[in-house]
């Protein structure tokens, strides 16, 4: 008799294979998926995201995958996003944000040489072309990236060689994915498969973070690779394909909507606007990431027939995770301890939906853990919760507490003295 979620293959029994699949959305993307997959690690019993048999990652969500095959757990992962862990190697979120002054530099030594040609070329073809237009060219000199990818590789090399982790696809016990674009083909690259195993993991997260004009294009074996993204949001069907029955998936790239909030009084019209250029980007890119996302997803139901995917991903009208800076210990707590807390709601609100479907691959939800109204984040990581008081804190409010009571006291006592004193007299 086959156990629920356990199947039974030629006289052996066999655990369904689950995947889990991480989307992008820079260093937020990533600290909302550390809360996410806490979440789910928690909520779902039998599920143990340190132990599935497929990970799958592109770009933020590559260097998640990477850390969770490697057995960083998602507590540990907490844990280090708002504080410096002994024998870890920091998390700086300045890591990501660091100017590429290298590519402006070599860019601009080609000005120059490039005035030279354009002022030549329009001298040799003046009534084929304006001055304008040959000065066009000049576009060459604009750097590839404004930030420098090249510290989040060396970053990934030190934690990858810690505590008996690796760098090397092939010394992992799982199977690993990391999902990249190649730029002078257009075509995805699947970083981990067999042919791409040889490169090192810290690379290939290098890689699939490379977004055009963030980062410049990272350069493996003579090709140069940018954001896997470009393609697919999630690349949950390279899961699908190599035979995972169940794939849960966190994808934090959702366009925003302020409407609502626009209406409660909370965020004044035109908000998006007036944070300017990269805001108004940022919006557009997603918007258009997650119309091609739910167009795959659809999909899926005639492609793979028999298999489950799960989404988890942010409510649209949640403006929260758009406009935080996520520099400060404290504002990383809020992101993680938001995405935390909405992965929970989410879990319960579609609690019909998603108990037969983790029932069929031997998983359950735990509706007592969900309904607990009480429960934070920093609670099961080992790290007090911010918003309550430090012990020092607390112990300072009852000795006040204490004087105030014996001031009151000592009040009371002058003031029955006195009215009994004419009496007397």
């Amino acid at each position: 008799m086959a156990v629920a979620g356990v199947r039974e293959l030629g006289g052996s029994v066999t655990r369904p294979k689950v995947a889990l699949a991480l989307a992008g959305g820079g260093p937020e993307g990533a600290i909302y998926e550390i809360g996410a997959v806490r979440a789910l690690e928690e909520s779902i019993e039998g599920l143990d995201l340190n132990d599935l048999d497929i990970y799958v990652g592109v770009s933020a969500g590559a260097f998640i995958a990477a850390c969770l095959v490697n057995q960083l757990t998602p507590t540990q992962m907490c844990r280090a996003i708002v504080k410096h862990e002994p024998g870890e190697h920091p998390f700086v979120p300045e890591t990501f944000f660091t100017p590429a002054i290298g590519e402006f530099l070599r860019r601009s030594t080609d000005v120059p040489r490039l005035l030279l040609s354009a002022a030549w070329d329009y001298a040799r073809h003046p009534g084929d072309r304006t001055l304008l237009e040959s000065l066009t060219r000049l576009s060459r000199a604009l750097p590839v990236g404004v930030f420098d990818n090249e510290p989040i590789r060396a970053y990934l090399e030190k934690i990858y060689h810690l505590k008996n982790r690796t760098n090397d696809f092939r010394e992992l016990e799982h199977k690993l994915i990391i999902v990249a674009a190649d730029l002078e083909s257009g075509r995805s690259v699947r970083f981990g498969a067999t042919g791409l195993d040889h490169v090192p993991i810290s690379s290939a997260v290098q890689a699939s973070t490379a977004l055009p004009g963030l980062y410049p294009p990272v350069e493996i074996d003579g090709r140069y690779y940018v954001d896997g993204v470009l393609l697919k949001t999630l690349h949950a069907s390279v899961a699908l394909d190599a035979g995972a029955e169940l794939v849960l998936c966190v994808n934090p790239i959702v366009p925003v909507d302020t409407l609502r909030a626009v209406r409660a009084g909370e965020l004044p019209h035109g908000k998006l606007v007036q944070h300017g250029l990269p805001t108004v980007l940022s919006q557009t890119f997603r918007t258009m990431i997650h119309s091609r996302l739910e167009v795959g997803l659809a999909a899926y139901a005639s492609r793979y027939r028999g298999a489950d995917v799960v989404l988890i991903e942010p409510e649209r009208d949640d403006y929260r995770m758009f406009f935080t800076n996520i520099f400060s210990f404290s504002a990383r707590r809020a992101v993680c301890e938001h995405a935390y807390q909405a992965t929970r709601h989410d879990l319960l609100r579609r609690r019909d939906e998603l108990e037969p479907v983790l029932a069929r691959h031997g998983l359950r939800l735990r509706i007592d853990l969900l309904k607990d109204p009480t429960r934070t984040l920093w609670e099961g990581v080992g790290l007090p919760d911010p918003r309550e008081p430090h012990p020092l804190v607390r112990d300072l409010d009852r000795v006040l507490a204490r004087l105030d009571a014996l001031t009151d006291e000592i009040d009371a006592e002058r003031a029955d003295e006195e009215s009994a004193a004419p009496a007397a007299g």
